[in-house]
């Protein structure tokens, strides 16, 4: 039981903090609008109820996760300023409290209540900024675990008009299922929104988040949420069991490619859920621009003094593997005197004495027996009037067999609902239908009207609506392609082959009609198979050419030409192409083709000139002076020049070959 704390407006906490007014209260903590002394400026102050203060591994997860919170720097998150713990005076226990951003406004819950369900472009003006915000925590690697609408508060800031849509709660049930006062086996948050598996085992994890969200999508489009019950239990079971109905079931004028994601995004199999807010956010984004909606002014609601904490906040059982059906239905009791057994005898307690105003009367033995077969007259009445009520329950609620009742046409979580209401146990599969909707029930087995013992299972088939094209991406193998498509129970058909610079020879380029397409069942879905690249022209013959000639025609042939290197040819000129590799009329297998260039050199003519002069010339064009002797060697009769060389001028020659030089009478 909670313990009384008293009145804490006015307390200054850590003296720093003071706590001005009371804004909500919940089951776990209450929210107060407060004053930072210090830095002299609003705050929301989040004090957790006493229980949990008294508990030290709460006290230490409300820390880390409060340091974890506040790294979180996103303009659609309340900040956290700071956390603390004091112990005001006169108070039994000491406080665990957040400072966090003071958000001046509502929730999304007041903006609901006040207008029922939200016209599309504001349910994704609401919804944009959440995925936003859970995207930021999960690629911090932080989980929410309590996405709802009292979570979502809608404040003003600065001098805009219109709401600042921004999520709260980061960490908190986290810390709060750390703490001694919660068993193992409890799961905390709002059952309306609890993903399956945090309602099964308690796990918690980003998909968890997207399904919270796709719940809340579903709440601001239709105004309700998708499963309600007398019991958290019931509610629950529903998440666990059931597939979450489409929207626009309560409102058909929903786009179908909006009702789709939601759909996607709160399916039971966390796989196949958006990966994490991001992907999420992506998707609905992209949905917007299908659409050709734009962003609108998000209206800031009244507070109905939920603050961010509606009194919503409940304990939750897990739910067993087998379902606890007496949590929600009457017992049953083979006969009455068995039902008379279990039911607990009344406390009867006697009357307080009264006080008497004259002395008591003397016993009468007689009228003490009349007394006591009186006595035992009543009890034998309560007796029967006990048996004929557990006879009537045994005769109406505790029958030992339960028939069938008709489920062709309903839905699926509309048959599931006759079913346990019974007390028989569905089991779904589904099967393609050329005719029936999707998620429409074909047949049952046992059939309608058979008569069963309780608890009995009943396989209940829907309709997965007309197949579609699987979605085969280019490059698949030919026999995965023909696989995927018989198993949308379609007929794989061979087309003609096609030719397809991307995808390797042999492997699917594409279906007709393309992925997504509904069929009939045994419709044909025909595979265009990739014949490879289209082939290219032989290599034009560019020998001989000028690199920038070359270059062109092999361009202008649809090749991509780059120079492979050079090498000495003697019979092409120098800065001619030799070859090209793969070489000139040859097939090729690609478009870049190789392009070699003659580094051969012509030998200058330098007859007649010094041997001095000759030397340089021959050097300055790669090539080594041979001056056979030496300077005016021969009978030059003083004459110092070159009168024959080898190789004469205008051969082509090898870039550093020697240059016979002769000089006159040599």
């Amino acid at each position: 039981m909670t313990r009384t704390q008293p009145s804490l407006v006015g307390t200054l906490l850590e003296r720093r903090y003071r706590v001005d007014r009371l804004l909500a209260h919940g089951g776990m903590s209450s929210v107060y609008r407060g004053t930072d002394t210090r830095l002299d400026r609003p705050v929301a102050i989040k004090i957790m109820d006493p229980r949990f203060a008294d508990d030290r591994s709460f006290v230490d997860r409300f820390v880390r996760e409060a340091q974890s919170a506040a790294q979180l720097h996103h303009p659609h998150v309340v900040a956290v300023h700071d956390q603390g713990f004091d112990l005001p005076q006169g108070a039994e226990s000491g406080l665990a409290f957040l400072v966090m951003e003071l958000v001046d406004g509502g929730t999304l819950r007041d903006l609901l209540d006040d207008r029922g369900p939200l016209d599309v472009a504001l349910a994704l003006s609401v919804a944009e900024p959440v995925l936003s915000a859970l995207a930021a925590a999960h690629r911090s690697g932080l989980v929410h675990r309590d996405v709802k609408p009292e979570n979502v508060l809608i404040g003003r800031v600065g001098q805009q008009t219109g709401g600042a849509v921004k999520v709260a709660d980061f960490g908190l049930v986290r810390a709060v299922a750390s703490a001694g006062t919660t068993s193992s086996s409890v799961i905390l948050g709002t059952v309306a929104y609890l993903s399956p598996e945090q309602v099964a085992t308690g796990a918690a994890s980003a998909r968890g988040d997207v399904y919270s969200a796709g719940i809340l999508l579903y709440e601001m489009l239709t105004g309700q949420v998708p499963y309600t019950g007398d019991t958290a239990i019931s509610v629950a079971y529903r998440h666990v069991n059931d597939d979450v109905p489409r929207p626009s079931e309560l409102r058909p004028d929903l786009p179908p490619a909006l009702d789709d994601l939601i759909v996607r995004a709160t399916r039971r199999d966390p796989q196949l859920r958006p990966a994490d807010a991001g992907e999420f956010l992506t998707e609905l984004t992209a949905v917007r621009a299908q659409l050709g909606l734009l962003p609108v002014t998000v209206p800031i609601p009244v507070s109905h003094g939920q603050g961010d904490l509606a009194d919503t906040e409940r304990t939750l059982p897990r739910i067993p593997q087998v379902p606890d059906t007496q949590q929600t239905m009457p017992v049953h009791r083979p006969n009455a005197t068995r039902a008379l057994s279990q039911v607990a005898p009344p406390t009867l307690t006697p009357p307080p004495p009264r006080r008497r105003s004259r002395p008591e009367p003397e016993k009468n033995p007689a009228g003490n027996r009349k007394l006591l077969l009186g006595i035992a007259a009543g009890v034998l009445l309560l007796g029967a009037l006990i048996g004929a009520f557990a006879f009537i329950l045994t005769d109406t609620g505790g029958d030992k067999s339960a028939r069938v009742p008709h489920l062709v046409g309903l839905n699926q979580a509309a048959a599931g609902d006759a079913l346990r209401a019974v007390k028989l146990n569905p089991q779904f599969s589904q099967e393609y239908d050329n005719t029936v909707p999707s998620n429409t029930v074909l047949r049952a087995d046992p059939a309608e009207g058979t008569t069963l013992s309780p608890n009995a299972t009943v396989s209940v088939v829907l309709s997965k609506g007309r197949p579609a094209v699987p979605d085969v991406r280019p490059g698949t193998a030919l026999p995965d392609a023909e696989q995927a498509i018989k198993a949308a129970q379609l007929t794989p058909v061979r087309g003609t082959d096609d030719f397809d610079a991307d995808v390797p020879q042999g492997a699917v380029i594409r279906t007709s009609p393309s992925a997504g397409s509904q069929l009939t069942i045994g419709g044909q879905v025909t595979i265009i198979v990739s014949k490879g690249p289209i082939p290219l022209p032989p290599v034009p013959d560019v020998t001989g050419r000028s690199k920038d000639e070359a270059f062109g025609l092999l361009q202008q042939a649809g090749f991509e030409p780059f120079q492979a290197g050079e090498e000495f040819r003697q019979d092409v000129p120098g800065g001619a192409v030799t070859r090209t590799d793969p070489p000139a009329n040859a097939q090729p297998k690609a478009k870049r083709i190789g392009v070699f260039v003659n580094n051969a050199v012509q030998v200058p003519d330098v007859r007649f000139r010094s041997f001095d002069d000759a030397q340089k010339i021959l050097e300055q064009a790669g090539l080594k002076a041979d001056r056979d002797g030496g300077r005016g060697h021969g009978n030059g009769g003083g004459f110092d020049f070159v009168f024959q060389q080898d190789p004469q001028p205008g051969t082509f020659v090898q870039k550093g070959s020697k240059v016979k030089l002769k000089g006159f009478g040599g």
